[in-house]
């Protein structure tokens, strides 16, 4: 016999799995909702697909230290329509000034992989946040990108310490952070800082 008081239901639907689920859709909406409102217009849709784009990078690289190429892809594109739409007017030269920015920025990420590398004889970033890196700058201003970069650190370096002390762990350097988790979630919320303060 089926037993269906609440409480028993509630134990049912309130696995890790469907709580997750839940809280990524919360997010989800909650991105997509201020996005919209932040920026009405052409400018406000962007920049929820930017939200859905970057939820989805964060998420993938929680669970499997991988940023799809094809994520990355999409969020260069809506970068390339972002500046288009920026500036109507000067839509050639503002994507140029986007995808410049974008291409410095990853070179700079690109560098410190190589000398991470040879440093420690061990790669510390991936590739998938080089590409990453190019979104961040193709998407945020000049002003906005350190910013972006220094909430990323901040927040992977404090989860890092923090999974430290719950666990009870010996501090590594070998220990593995996924940095798109981080970085992701601040290129949105950097971008939402722009068109709201900015």
């Amino acid at each position: 016999m089926w037993d269906l008081s609440p409480g028993k239901a509630f134990s049912r639907l309130a696995t890790p799995t469907v709580l997750a689920s839940t809280v990524v859709v919360v997010i989800a909406a909650a991105g997509v909702y201020f996005s919209l409102v932040s920026a009405p217009g052409p400018i406000g849709v962007l920049g929820a697909g930017l939200a859905l784009i970057m939820l989805a990078i964060a998420v993938i690289d929680l669970r499997s230290f991988i940023i799809p190429d094809v994520l990355n892809a999409a969020a260069a594109v809506l970068a390339i329509m972002h500046a288009a739409a920026q500036e109507p007017e000067a839509w050639l030269q503002a994507v140029g000034i986007a995808v410049l920015r974008g291409a410095l920025l990853a070179l700079v990420f690109f560098a410190l992989r190589a000398g991470y590398a040879r440093w420690r004889g061990r790669q510390g970033l991936g590739l998938g946040d080089v590409k990453l890196a190019f979104v961040a700058g193709a998407w945020l201003d000049w002003l906005t990108i350190p910013i972006a970069i220094q909430v990323a650190a901040l927040g992977a370096l404090s989860a890092y310490l923090v999974r430290y002390l719950v666990s009870g762990r010996s501090l590594s350097a070998t220990s593995r952070m996924p940095f798109g988790l981080f970085l992701a979630p601040a290129i949105w919320i950097c971008w939402l800082l722009e068109v709201r303060w900015l």
